[in-house]
């Protein structure tokens, strides 16, 4: 079977490796069918401190199909979601702890299927605020995890919705996302833009979701008004020096981070969203690739080429 292999920076490359087994009770045997890559991935690709990385990173938001199973509640040709350990999921095949998947909900469309993945980090960062009813809400960063927050604090009841982000073309699919305005900070400052829009108080709550070595905390801490709440999402590199952070000091603002959902709730409320309606994620399926396109699909999803959100690679039946 195939597995990626990540040689060199920027550079993967599909190697023969050998098929999984199950070792202990309790596992799975998983074949993704579709599968999506996520910022996280790109650290990997493009940023690891040393090459070549091992057999199977980085992938790790898929649907498919379990092969063989150790565990009652799961039987060859189930159709699940499953997160592997450390993002090492890019294998045809691999084995799994069965807590780690999910049913796939009957009749959706794997490509949206997929989606409950990212959604559900999203929910289980939301669900650690008290509330979101007529707040005031700005994201930095309007990447596929921006926009899937935009679409969540649509339904969580929040005013203003505000997106920013450097680029005019993320922009372009926010408000279909739920945001109720949009901020290109390339040509106009985000700081006037959303005290503007506030009445001079600033954002209740602040989402920062850009991450790795581009974080925007600096940028989070000048919108939040005095009390108000900043949920920190974006995967953060070792160490981050904070500029104003005495101010937020003097502002009293609360600080959360978010991370390991939870395969009991988190992940299978994502999956009813998408399944019944709730949440309409369409907007940000751009691309689509085999699996023998992988090396073009990072490429696309590195580069934002042609607007890229969501990158789909479909595995082979």
């Amino acid at each position: 079977m195939l597995a990626a292999h990540i040689q060199s920076r920027g550079r993967l490359e599909l190697v023969e490796s050998a098929e999984p087994s199950i070792e202990k009770d309790g596992e799975v045997i998983f074949q993704p069918s579709t599968a999506c890559l996520c910022g996280s991935d790109l650290p990997y690709f493009d940023a690891a401190e040393s090459y070549p990385l091992p057999v199977g990173m980085s992938l790790h938001e898929m649907v498919g199909s379990i092969v063989e199973s150790s565990v009652e509640r799961y039987s060859p040709g189930d159709k699940v979601l499953a997160v592997p350990l450390n993002q090492q999921g890019f294998f045809e095949r691999y084995a799994v702890d069965a807590c780690r998947v999910i049913p796939m909900a009957a009749g959706l469309a794997e490509d949206l299927a997929v989606l409950a993945q990212p959604l559900g980090t999203a929910i289980h960062a939301l669900k650690k605020i008290p509330h979101l009813i007529d707040l005031d809400v700005a994201i930095v960063g309007q990447g596929p995890m921006g926009q899937i927050f935009a679409a969540c604090l649509k339904n969580m009841g929040a005013r203003e919705i505000i997106a920013i982000d450097l680029l005019e073309s993320r922009l372009e699919t926010s408000p279909e996302n739920g945001a109720t305005r949009t901020i290109c900070s390339s040509r106009e400052d985000p700081l006037e833009a959303v005290l503007a829009l506030t009445g001079g108080r600033g954002a209740d709550m602040v989402i920062e979701c850009v991450g790795h070595s581009d974080q925007a905390l600096d940028l989070c801490a000048e919108l939040c008004r005095p009390d108000g709440q900043i949920l920190c999402f974006g995967v953060p590199p070792e160490s981050i020096e904070i500029k104003p952070w005495k101010k937020l000091f003097y502002k009293n603002v609360r600080i959360y981070t978010s991370v390991n959902p939870d395969f009991e709730r988190d992940f299978p409320l994502a999956m009813r969203w998408i399944a019944e309606g709730r949440i309409d994620l369409s907007a940000l399926l751009t691309h689509h690739y085999p699996l023998s396109e992988a090396q073009k699909a990072f490429e696309t999803f590195r580069d934002r080429t042609d607007g890229a959100l969501k990158v789909i690679i479909e595995f082979p039946a």
